[in-house]
């Protein structure tokens, strides 16, 4: 999925010397006083008297940072207390030093894991420099073959080293994901052979490092993309996870249709069957159909059917159901599927979403300034430069 996950972060001295001139506006999914998607009211739960099945390890993907980590005790309240068990982030594939592991915010992330034996830390790791940049693909075939001729090899290693560390070495990697389209530097339409030697050199170098017990995510985007993804399967020895990242799109396809369209959602259980490997769900979420309730319960009893190993919502927008106000209906079908789901007592029935109170737009002559997720999240919103301040003076 084509998605700017990552922002410029300003520094402190910056972010002071602003402070005086700024107007603070809520960003997208908060108010001043709420938390993302936060109902003003408690849903009320009344008993069936059956048990809900167990409920497969999930997540959201909410943020990359210590915010992220935040939100996720958040969204375990708006669902009623239902525990998130899976963790997700991205490393940033910038330059080589973050994909090593350098930043800090891995340490809130692994802290979160460490606090409970059954979660899951599933990290998104890229397997080439500049991968949201629009590198050539003949540039990119020449990396790919650096790559698979042992070149990065060092990088790697690193970051085994940093999750061992960490105490997370059992860390699950989304490597080199979505590697079936144009999105990213990593793809692999220009060289499938050696984007899998690569990627087995990779795996093999990362499996080297004392202590790891990393296990290792093929994660395609669902269809036929630029290249069908089973070109580009480097191997049961190097593969412990097979996922699939499926957002509802087209526009006008049918759920039936994500499930029997080529390369979609059945020949990837059929693929991973095959193969001998568990199944998961890394990315998944609305899309080009908007608010749409049926494909929000038809993709939960899909993931409840076929129990991935784990599965993580894309939770903003135009993707997401609690930090994004435009899906109002999907999110109360999100919400009444997962709502109380403990694993023990009874199943709940939940209320109607309350919709959220609006936020509230930029004052006229104020324009809103970018200080990245960090400085937005101690904020609680955005901060907003008046340009018409020397006029009032005078």
């Amino acid at each position: 999925m084509a998605a700017q996950r990552w922002r410029r972060r300003w520094p402190a001295y910056v972010v002071a010397g602003i402070v005086a001139s700024a107007v603070l506006v809520p960003g997208p999914g908060h108010a001043l006083s709420a938390e993302p998607g936060e109902a003003p009211a408690t849903p009320t739960a009344t008993a069936t008297g059956e048990p809900p099945a167990p409920l497969p390890a999930f997540g959201a993907y909410l943020d990359y940072d210590l915010r992220g980590v935040a939100l996720t005790a958040g969204l375990s309240r708006w669902l009623g207390g239902t525990e998130l068990r899976v963790g997700h982030t991205y490393l940033p594939g910038d330059v080589w030093s973050n994909i090593e592991g350098a930043p800090r915010f891995l340490d809130y992330w692994a802290a979160w894991r460490r606090e409970k034996a059954d979660r899951i830390l599933v990290l998104n790791v890229p397997m080439l420099e500049r991968n949201e940049e629009s590198v050539s693909d003949a540039e990119v075939r020449a990396l790919l073959r650096r790559g698979a001729a042992g070149e990065f090899d060092a990088h790697y290693r690193s970051l085994a080293a940093r999750l061992v560390a960490l105490g997370v070495p059992e860390t699950v990697l989304v490597l080199g994901w979505e590697m079936n389209g144009t999105t990213y530097t990593h793809r692999c339409g220009p060289d499938p052979q050696a984007w899998k030697t690569y990627w087995n050199r990779i795996v093999t170098t990362m499996r080297s490092v004392p202590g790891q017990k990393l296990r290792f995510d093929f994660s395609p985007s669902r269809g036929l993309d630029a290249v069908p993804w089973t070109e580009c399967y480097p191997g049961d020895d190097t593969v412990d996870i097979i996922g699939m990242d499926t957002y509802d799109q087209p526009q006008g396809m049918s759920f039936d249709g994500q499930v029997t369209e080529p390369y979609g959602l059945q020949k990837h259980l059929d693929f991973a069957k095959e193969h001998g490997k568990p199944i998961s769900y890394p990315e998944w979420g609305l899309f080009r159909n908007g608010d749409n309730a049926e494909y929000m319960r038809r993709m939960l009893a899909w993931i409840d059917q076929h129990k991935p190993l784990y599965n993580t919502l894309t939770d903003y927008c135009p993707h997401g159901v609690w930090q994004c106000r435009q899906n109002p209906r999907a999110a109360e079908a999100y919400r009444s599927v997962l709502y109380g789901r403990t694993g023990t007592g009874p199943t709940p029935v939940v209320s109607p979403v309350p919709t959220p109170p609006p936020v509230p737009l930029p004052r006229p002559g104020c324009s809103p300034l970018d200080l990245g997720d960090w400085v937005e999240y101690w904020l609680h919103g955005k901060l907003c430069v008046r340009f018409d301040w020397w006029s009032r003076t005078r």
